[in-house]
This record gives C-alpha cells, sequence and structure tokens, in this order.
C-alpha cells in the first residue's frame, strides 16, 4: 500500500483501518545489525552498511516483517550525502546509496509478500492477508545532530552558527533525492529542537514533496524535547503542515512517553506514533549505551495498550529493541490477549 498525491492524512486513515486499527512500527536496526556481525564503529554507523553490507540490512527488515511491523524505516538514518562525501564517496554515488536504502527495504517488502502469498491457497486468502498485514516503507531523515555524530542529536544544542537556512541547505538535496526512491512516506526522526522541525516543514512545503512525512521528536524530562525547547510548540510545527501526516516521539525513555502522547493531543488531530527506545541512556562521550538503565522487553511491552489507550496508533521501538520486541508488541496491540499494567507516574 502507498501514498497518493491527494488527502494523504486520508490514507493514513485508511492504512491503519487496514492494519487493524493501531499499525506497528518496526524496531532499533543498529541493534540487530550488530548482532548480525556488522561493525557499526564508524561515523557512518548504520549506514556503513549500505556500503560493505547491503544483505545484512535486508535480512533486519525481513526479521521485523516476520515479528509483525507493519512499517519499515530504511537504512538511512546516518546516511548524509555530506556524511559520504568526507569519506571519499563521490556526490552520485552518495544518492544512489541513499535510494539504495529504499530499494533494500521495499525488496525486503516484496519478498515477505511473496512469502506470505505462498502460504495461501487462493486470491481471497492472498487479499486477506495483504489486507491484515499493510506494509509502508518510511524512508528515515535523522537529524542534523546525527550527522555531526557527536551526540548533539540528544541535546539539540547546534551552536549559534547553525541557522535555519544551514539546516535548509544541509537536508534539502537528500530530502529530494529519499522522497523520489520509491518509499511511501519521509520519517523525519529524532528531531532535537523547534529549529529543525521548522526546516523540514518549510522544505517540505518549498519542494512540494512528493509523498507525506511524519514527524518524531525525542525528549528526555517527559515535557519538552531534547533542547528544552516546548514540545507542544513543535508539534504544532508538525501539525501546520499539509504534508505530515503523523505526529509523535521516538528514541526516548518508555517512562515518559504517556504524558508526551497526552501533550501531543492538546495540538493535533493527527494520528500519534511512538517508537521509544529500550529506556537506555547514551553516553555521547563513550559513543555507547548504558546497559543498566534499560527495561526488559515484558516491561516495555507492557506498556504499549498504556500507549494505545492514550491515543497512539503506531507504536514500535526504537534504538536497542529487538524483533522479540516487535512481536511482542504484535501480539499485545492484535492478539487481544491480557497486557501486565505498568501504572503511570
Amino acid at each position: 500500500m502507498g501514498f497518493g498525491t491527494t488527502e494523504p492524512w486520508l490514507l493514513m486513515r485508511e492504512f491503519l483501518r487496514e492494519a487493524g486499527g493501531c499499525a506497528v512500527i518496526d524496531g532499533g536496526l543498529a541493534t540487530e545489525l550488530e548482532a548480525n556481525g556488522a561493525d557499526l564503529n564508524d561515523p557512518l554507523w548504520s549506514a556503513k552498511c549500505l556500503i560493505n553490507s547491503p544483505h545484512l540490512i535486508r535480512k533486519v527488515h525481513l526479521d521485523y516483517l516476520e515479528a509483525g511491523a507493519n512499517v519499515l524505516i530504511t537504512a538511512s538514518y546516518q546516511a548524509t550525502i555530506q556524511g559520504f562525501q568526507s569519506k571519499g564517496i563521490s556526490k552520485e554515488e552518495s544518492e544512489d546509496l541513499l535510494r539504495k536504502s529504499v530499494e533494500i527495504a521495499c525488496e525486503a517488502r516484496d519478498v515477505f509478500q511473496k512469502e506470505y502469498s505462498k502460504d495461501s491457497h487462493n486470491v481471497e486468502d492472498n487479499e486477506a492477508t495483504y489486507k491484515q498485514h499493510p506494509i509502508l516503507v518510511a524512508a528515515s531523515i535523522g537529524s542534523y545532530g546525527a550527522f555531526l555524530a557527536d551526540g548533539s542529536e540528544y541535546s539539540g544544542d547546534y551552536g549559534e552558527a547553525v541557522t535555519l537556512e544551514t539546516l535548509k541547505d544541509f537536508h534539502r538535496r537528500r530530502l529530494q533525492v529519499l522522497a523520489d526512491a520509491g518509499a511511501d512516506l519521509i520519517a523525519f526522526e529524532t528531531i532535537p529542537n523547534k529549529i529543525e522541525a521548522q526546516a523540514y516543514a518549510e522544505l517540505v512545503e518549498e519542494n512540494n514533496t512528493k509523498i507525506p512525512a511524519w514527524f518524531s521528536f525525542n525528549s528526555k524530562d517527559g515535557v519538552n524535547v531534547v533542547s528544552g525547547d516546548s514540545l507542544i510548540e513543535c508539534a504544532s510545527i508538525a501539525n501546520s503542515c499539509k504534508r505530515v501526516v503523523a505526529v509523535g516521539i521516538n528514541c526516548t525513555p518508555p517512562r515518559f512517553i504517556h504524558g508526551l502522547i497526552l501533550s501531543i493531543q492538546k495540538v493535533t488531530d493527527k494520528p500519534i506514533l511512538v517508537y521509544p527506545n529500550s529506556g537506555e541512556r547514551y553516553d555521547a562521550d563513550k559513543k555507547e549505551w548504558v546497559l543498566s538503565t534499560g527495561v526488559s522487553d515484558e516491561d516495555f511491552v507492557s506498556y504499549v495498550s498504556i500507549w494505545r489507550d492514550a491515543g497512539a496508533s503506531l507504536i514500535g521501538g526504537c534504538c536497542r529493541t529487538t524483533p522479540n520486541t516487535i512481536r511482542a508488541i504484535s501480539r499485545a496491540l492484535h492478539e487481544e490477549y491480557d497486557v501486565p499494567q505498568t501504572s503511570v507516574p
């Protein structure tokens, strides 16, 4: 299922209806790439695999689809033309790598759907299967801070030299390439501050971007985005952009999500998406996750019904979550068995 150019918000509502009222977003990519043997000790991070091990990306996408994901997020979060060029890769080759991130995800979707159809005995079964498991490909665009690879995506502090125009110039061509690569929507992820949200909103309008987008912010206090800017102001920017079909939160500890959903609801009627991290803290100086601060899959999934009841309609996982996490989320959302309740502070 893809989005057209007319009334994209209606098509998102239809996608959610086909998914059973609440869709499942995939989980952490880098975590799984490393588990499958990838070495991501590089400023390009997961985007490094676009160059030397695309087969691992495809495998991880398939693992998440088999776990129940309805939305695949491409391996382009850390993939920027500027970042590739810093490695001696030409502009043309850099743009090809961006396109490749979308192609790999689309290929995984095709493979998964063909395998599903083999298990069905007639056309009606096939059609029912697709309706039960619609799949969208979301082309990921990480923040300017992600390109810097200095932890500023978790602080939103870019310094006074970085202006609105700086950010628009940085993201413009990358957005154009990914929007034309065959994805269903653009996922602006881990947005750390108001100025970058404004840059994205203006770029989407100025470029008349062909596919819709979602805006997803991150928070470390459960009130504001990580820079300290008001989440409500940031969500309002997303809400005012006609091409934005969902607004939400990612890469944020699970314990903060419920309150953040309620805040976003104050300023938008658009679908709300949440895909928290495992609750672990990222140490930007050491460039590693602090293991002792996370929650188990069981504890993570115990929040799912709370988030759904609060108004979230797309739910998944971010850093350090796995196909096991996503499988449990899918079951919690679609099999209607009792999920242990976690009290909300």
